[in-house]
């Protein structure tokens, strides 16, 4: 079998895109590739807009026509990056509970008391065992991957889909924080009875101890208790709100100088989870709950960017949210691509960005 010295050797980077089925129609392999991309085709408690269970393979078919030549690290692809197919289980269970959880999300919706009837009931348990069990196969996926010496970022699905490996990283590398872009905060508690619900992701992730600090960007849709549970986190959740970044940058603050401020607060370690409906929504008009405002792409390539100069180091990444459609899939290809370089460019042993 080749090394990856010797797939590098061999391979042309301004070639045309293979149709291999890998990220990219790069030519590695589990065994050659440093970065692994897990794909997750899960949406069962989506409660808006459904399809972003075709969110990675979307992502994997749009990837062949990015070119390869990044400028934050040139030579990034070499680094081996390998997206195995999506375990067919996953998928083939998410059909199998998706109607199960609209059922109790349209109960929930009519006022419902889910835990007074016995039918709904165990309706919810069932669909909150399907969502332990794609956490638990992403848990011990991540962790053997981790301890292979790989880096790890999973696709979406739903934003609920990155629990797993923030805990196996979290496991590893110990304290560690997360820098999150979303138009929503995710920060509410088993939303319409799933407590693995794309809404509930970041309180399930701030519940993990090693967790220092939660950092939030682009948030413009929040509920009363959310802003709650910001106020009383006592600094650990720190939340920037879309309106407020725009109102400063109307001011004639430089969105450089904000980024800086943003990051500011985050350990040396840090995930990022990003949920493209964080992005102005043309962007990715597909993604699951749309809602106007956001960021320009470049704006959070920027805010990472300055992660990197700060000498801070990615340790894994989530991209969720990526709708069923080429535009979609597209975008969503272009934020993967540019996380696994500027994930290789924070390394220990490099500098950050020039």
């Amino acid at each position: 079998m080749a090394s990856r010295a010797e797939i590098i050797r061999n391979f042309d980077p301004s070639g045309v895109g293979l149709e291999n089925g890998n990220f990219c129609g790069l030519p590695f392999d589990y065994d050659t590739a440093d970065i692994l991309l897990l794909g997750i085709p899960w949406e069962v408690t989506v409660s808006y807009h459904e399809g972003t269970a075709a969110g990675p393979e979307a992502v994997r078919q749009a990837s062949p026509q990015l070119d390869l030549y990044d400028l934050d690290n040139p030579d990034g692809w070499q680094q081996g990056i390998y997206m195995p197919p999506s375990p067919a289980w996953i998928r083939e269970l998410n059909d199998e509970l998706r109607p199960v959880a609209a059922e109790i999300i349209h109960a929930t919706e009519q006022g419902l008391d889910i835990t007074s009837d016995e039918r709904l009931a165990g309706l919810l348990q069932r669909v909150n065992a399907g969502g332990d069990r794609v956490h638990r196969w992403l848990y011990d996926t991540a962790q053997r991957a981790i301890s292979a010496g790989k880096r790890v970022g999973a696709i979406g699905g739903d934003h609920s889909i990155p629990l797993g490996l923030i805990r196996a990283l979290a496991d590893h590398h110990g304290s560690l924080g997360v820098l999150h872009i979303d138009a929503h905060a995710d920060l509410r508690q088993a939303y319409q009875g799933f407590p693995y619900s794309h809404a509930s992701i970041m309180h399930q992730v701030i519940a993990l101890p090693p967790i220092a600090r939660l950092v939030q960007v682009g948030i413009r849709d929040i509920s009363h208790g959310e802003v709650a549970t910001i106020q009383q986190s006592a600094g650990r959740i720190q939340t920037h709100y879309d309106a407020v970044l725009k109102e400063q940058r109307f001011a004639g603050i430089p969105w450089r100088d904000l980024c800086r401020q943003i990051i500011e607060p985050l350990p040396d370690r840090v995930y990022v989870s990003f949920d493209v409906d964080g992005l102005d929504p043309k962007l990715c008009p597909q993604t699951g709950t749309p809602v106007p405002g956001g960021l320009e792409l470049e704006e959070a390539f920027a805010l990472l960017r300055e992660l990197v100069r700060s000498d801070r180091h990615i340790i894994g990444f989530d991209v969720s949210e990526v709708g069923d459609g080429d535009w979609d899939g597209n975008v969503g290809a272009r934020i993967v691509y540019k996380l696994c370089n500027l994930m290789g460019r924070s390394r220990p042993s490099d500098k950050g960005l020039a």
